[in-house]
């Protein structure tokens, strides 16, 4: 569960969030509610959880009710590899 996290955290740091404070970035920092993700980021994380982690996300899951924040993120993945 922590790896997810910290891959995740990372990536949104390097990708979203260049020249930030990781710090700032919590587990429940809200990403998509929040303004951190848009509709194009959203989708590059989709890629990257993809890609990173194994799993098929479907276009009705790629929203705030799985991807709203780090915490929302490391379960959902979690939840795909259990399946």
């Amino acid at each position: 569960m922590e790896d997810i996290a910290k891959a995740v955290h990372g990536f949104i740091l390097d990708e979203f969030l260049p020249g930030e404070d990781p710090a700032e970035l919590t587990a429940t920092t809200p990403l998509i509610t929040g303004g951190i993700l848009d509709s194009i980021s959203t989708l590059k994380l989709v890629v990257f959880l993809e890609e990173q982690f194994g799993i098929t996300v479907e276009a009705y899951e790629a929203g705030v009710d799985h991807l709203d924040s780090i915490q929302d993120i490391t379960s959902f993945v979690q939840s795909k590899r259990a399946a």
